[in-house]
């Protein structure tokens, strides 16, 4: 039977989805996640060397970022998107078996590097293989399910750790997490990619990187594009970190904290999931996105009630919502044979502003509860929010 023109584009997408969803599923569902700190307890490192190891994580992340995604322009990013997992498989594997401060720095270097891999050149190889399918407009939809997916894997290996903990020790967990790094990788062989990379020699992927930098700097919409992710994404991201200690100050037992944050993350998922709907927003309707999940945040956290915890988590799930869409907006503004190079640089933005906002959490809450440091940090969003609503004024203006 021959298919028609209009059911060989649905099949390719539906094959790209499947495989996406998969393959975030399993990207996450790490059952390492929450206990990889009471394995360097247990190992016998002291508090100082467990912070060291973080942030060695957080600095191979850092300084890999944007070459990893120059790099993903340069080759293909499907062999990057399995040998990304592979070397997080291999640092897991060294975690378990030889259980030391050594061994525990190089698996989060390889960690790092296989996070720095697929950030990049995830999201340019979708947007690519959307577009050449006539469906770039449903890359915001498409990414927000993704996201959905990695929620639900995260939450799947909290609840899974302790009993597998509980069955075979700390083997058993890294074992199970070696399994899904494999599987991710054998699944991110089925993305499909029809980008041929550029032949331009061994420098490929510097050139790549600058010709990316002189679009930003000559493009006044990609460049406000580009800062509009870290301005959406690094606030409350790294205040995701600090729920816990949110929750705890309202009096509630100890045992009743995971399910309150349960309460956050299911906005969060919500807002993954409304991303579709949420396409249609142009700028005055993001900014209004913006300002209303900020109030919500300030109001929730000062509420100091478990009502107010569900206005966080509503907040979260808007804020969630503009992070998809402020890279949706990036994505239709960039090149395709720069798109994981500059993907790359706003998430280096990202996590230098989210670095930014932890040094402002610990000033700022040194003589103020966290309730106050939550609504504090609600102004950025505010700003932002104001700053798109000018912009779109100035632009409707003859």
């Amino acid at each position: 039977m021959t298919l028609s023109p209009a059911r060989v584009p649905a099949t390719g997408v539906r094959r790209l989805t499947a495989t996406l969803y998969g393959y975030s599923f399993l990207d996450d569902f790490v059952l390492l996640y929450p206990v990889y700190a009471l394995l360097f307890a247990d190992t016998g490192l002291s508090l100082w060397q467990i912070s060291s190891l973080f942030a060695l994580w957080s600095v191979t992340a850092v300084l890999l970022e944007v070459p990893s995604g120059a790099w993903a322009d340069a080759v293909s990013r499907r062999l990057l998107l399995w040998l990304g997992p592979l070397l997080t498989a291999v640092g897991f594997g060294l975690w378990v078996l030889v259980p030391s401060y050594w061994a525990f720095a190089l698996g989060f270097v390889l960690w790092g590097a296989g996070g720095a891999l697929g950030s990049g050149a995830l999201e340019a190889l979708v947007y690519d293989e959307l577009e050449r399918l006539g469906a770039a407009d449903r890359y915001a939809r498409v990414m927000g399910r993704a996201r959905a997916a990695r929620l639900v894997a995260t939450m799947a290996s909290v609840g899974l750790a302790a009993p597998v903990v509980a069955l075979g020790g700390y083997p058993a967990v890294g074992a199970a997490s070696i399994l899904a790094c494999l599987l991710t990788a054998a699944t991110a062989t089925r993305f499909p990619e029809h980008r041929v990379p550029p032949e331009t020699g061994g420098d490929s992927w510097a050139t790549t990187l600058r010709t990316g930098l002189a679009e930003v700097r000559g493009d006044r919409s990609v460049r406000g594009a580009l800062l509009l992710v870290p301005a959406v994404a690094a606030v409350w991201g790294a205040l995701d970190e600090y729920t816990p200690l949110l929750v705890r100050d309202l009096g509630v037992a100890e045992a009743t904290v995971p399910y309150l944050i349960l309460l956050i993350w299911a906005g969060v998922t919500a807002g993954s999931l409304l991303t579709g709907p949420a396409e249609r927003l142009g700028t005055r309707g993001l900014a209004a996105l913006l300002a209303g999940s900020a109030l919500a945040l300030a109001v929730g956290a000062a509420a100091g009630s478990t009502a107010g915890i569900a206005l966080v988590g509503l907040a979260f799930g808007g804020f969630q919502v503009a992070e998809v869409l402020a890279d949706a907006r990036l994505q239709h503004r960039i090149d395709e044979s720069r798109r994981a190079t500059l993907t790359s640089v706003a998430g280096l933005g990202t996590e230098a502003a989210t670095v930014a906002t932890f040094g402002l959490y610990a000033l700022v809450g040194a003589g103020a509860a966290h309730s106050t440091v939550f609504a504090v940090l609600a102004v950025p969003y505010l700003v932002t929010a104001l700053v798109l609503a000018r912009a779109r004024a100035a632009r409707a203006r003859p």
